[in-house]
């Protein structure tokens, strides 16, 4: 494979077992110019056991505004970048937004290199639809907040997907039974890859209890998964754009969007972006 010079490469790496490294990412890995990296004493032990010996800079949330514009000088010269973030897909729930921004916005190149997401392979084994699925990184750590974004997200038909920690994973399903009610399809993905890898499955009050006896349930990464409500009314967006249209042209656009999502059963978000634009 030849590197083109100038060029962001957004490179997935492992999840767990470094043998999910496609070949591809390993040779653009071992011969960009420098990779930028969320961790890059991680980066660094992946690298090492690759036997790869690149040039690494840190790109983290901390760092990242001041970080992207000297990545965009080196881009600008011909150098060639490969980002990764501590596992899985670059910029899912990870650094690497406002890299990519800037480089879009210079009219460079960006390649993606895809490989493993912690999302896309628990939905692959979790038992729930997947034709329809909703994103949404990660929760609220206190419960108050967790349990009005998952109010929030009550109305939604589509499955739902989080990352979790594990040690506020029983919390965060308590809170979704609290929401959603015990007997909502769920699954867990701890560990995914790994050695210790468990799926959990069942009702969300099953997963709860499976996850509460496990003996070794206290350690890994967790990707929670629950199945959007069976009796969410399917809004396509012209029909939700014609009521928040009119909604709109009487109140507020917070005002407006809230009606809008409670008649309609969308999401409040979606209707707050049209209500915006239309005022």
């Amino acid at each position: 494979m030849k590197i083109q010079p100038g060029t962001l490469y957004v490179v997935a790496t492992p999840i767990g077992n470094i043998d999910d490294l496609s070949p591809r990412a390993k040779e653009v890995l071992a011969k960009v110019s420098l990779v930028a990296a969320e961790d890059t004493r991680h980066a660094g032990q992946l690298l090492t056991r690759l036997g790869i010996d690149a040039r690494l800079v840190s790109l983290h949330e901390h760092n990242e505004a001041q970080r992207s514009d000297e990545l965009l000088a080196q881009l600008k010269t011909g150098s060639s970048i490969a980002l990764v973030s501590d596992a899985g897909t670059p910029l899912i729930s990870d650094p690497g937004y406002r890299l990519l921004a800037a480089v879009r916005a210079a009219g460079l190149p960006v390649s993606p290199i895809p490989g493993c997401c912690a999302l896309i392979a628990a939905l692959s084994v979790a038992g729930l639809p997947t034709d329809r699925f909703l994103f949404e990184g990660f929760l609220p750590a206190r419960s108050a907040g967790r349990v009005a974004r998952l109010r929030e997200l009550a109305g939604q038909a589509a499955t739902l997907v989080f990352y979790e920690g594990i040690h506020r994973l029983p919390a965060a399903l308590k809170d979704a039974i609290a929401v959603f009610g015990e007997s909502r399809p769920a699954a867990v993905g701890r560990e995914l890859t790994k050695l210790h890898e468990t799926i959990y499955r069942g009702t969300l009050a099953e997963v709860l209890t499976a996850v509460l006896a496990d003996p070794g349930g206290e350690r890994g990464e967790c990707t929670l998964l629950i199945a959007g409500n069976p009796t969410a009314a399917t809004v396509d967006d012209s029909e939700l754009a014609r009521i928040v249209h009119i909604l709109a042209a009487e109140l507020p656009a917070a005002q407006a969007a809230g009606l809008a999502a409670r008649i309609t059963g969308a999401a409040r978000r979606d209707a707050y972006r049209l209500a915006a634009a239309r005022k």
